[in-house]
Formats: structure tokens, sequence, C-alpha cells
């Protein structure tokens, strides 16, 4: 089980640099705030009101090309102080960079379909039910607890399976069951009847 208290170092020198005197420490500002706000709300599957403005700056970065904003959005969390300080750090904002926005059901219900041509009806669209890397970096992080956003597939790729997110899993399996249990009823029926 992950430790949830893995990203609290984290989470510590953010609020002492903000909450220091300001002649000890310069309080953070602007951007650099910002980023460090939006990497705490991106590590965690609480996102209170508080993070609205942060991931409103981070999921604003857009780039013609997706590897540039990828790279724009890596380089906006980078400006948070202690997103270089350990190589845990650095793996968190790439893994962020690259994963969060992306790693969700719904998003992954659209990039992973799969033209399956050697079906015997012909072929079909099928969901991948592996994960990508980038999303598995991002939620399988040391310094992630996404809890209820971490997405799960329920089901086969061949058997119509999907993604959902992880609080939605069992009523999405019981439903899931249902139609496989009537579609393989009906097809004994039709099979009966030839």
């Amino acid at each position: 089980m992950k430790n949830h208290c893995a990203f609290a170092p984290f989470a510590l020198a953010i609020a002492a640099a903000n909450a220091a005197p300001a002649g000890a420490q310069e309080v953070l500002t602007g951007d650099t705030r910002l980023a460090c706000e939006a990497t705490l709300c991106l590590a965690t599957s609480t996102r209170p009101s508080e993070c609205a403005p942060s991931l409103s700056r981070y999921f604003s970065i857009h780039k013609r090309k997706w590897s540039d904003t990828v790279r724009a959005r890596a380089n906006f969390l980078s400006l948070c102080p202690v997103s270089d300080q350990t190589p845990e750090m650095r793996s968190l904002v790439s893994a962020m960079a690259n994963g969060a926005g992306r790693c969700d059901a719904a998003s992954l219900n659209v990039t992973l379909l799969v033209w399956n041509s050697w079906d015997a009806d012909g072929g079909r669209v099928l969901i991948n039910n592996q994960m990508p890397g980038y999303c598995v970096a991002y939620t399988g992080h040391q310094y992630t607890d996404l809890g209820d956003l971490a997405p799960r597939y329920v089901g086969t790729p061949e058997r119509g399976g999907y993604w959902v997110d992880a609080r939605d899993y069992s009523a999405a399996v019981a439903r899931y069951n249902d139609r496989i249990a009537a579609e393989d009823s009906q097809r004994r029926n039709e099979e009966w009847y030839r």
C-alpha cells in the first residue's frame, strides 16, 4: 500500500516558504506560487476550491505540438523552488506534465481505442485495457495520492470493456456483468433457434 504521507516533505517545504517571516525568506507569489500549488493539487485526489487558480493556469498552457505543451507545463511546474531538489521531485514534475489531464477514465476511453481487424465479425473498435506508461508513472508515483481519480478497467476488451474512475468501479462492474449475462443469454437463445 502506498504511503499517503510520501509527499508530506514537499508540502511542508512549500508551506514553510510561504509562512516564513518576510525578513527570513520571500513569500512565493505569481507563477512561482501557482506552480507550487498546482504541484500539490495535481498530487492528490482532494482538490479544494483553492486549487482552481493554479490548475486553471496549468491547464491553460497549450502549444501547437503536444510535446511542446508537455515541455511548457513541465517548465511551469519547475518554477516551484522544490521541484528540482531531489530526483523524486524531478520525476514527479515529469510525470505530472505527461499525465495530468490525460489519465482520467474519459481520456483513456478515447485515446486507447484500437481497431480489431481480425475479429470474426469483420472488425470493430476496442478499448485497450493496458494503461499507458505516462499514466502508470503519474498515478503510481510515490509522491501522488490520487485515490478516487485513478481509473480502473472494467471487463475485457473483446467484450466491450472500458475505463471508469475508481469511485465508480463497483457499479460499473455490476452494469457490465448484467450486460454480458444478457448478451450471453441472447446468443444462447439465437443458437437454439438455428
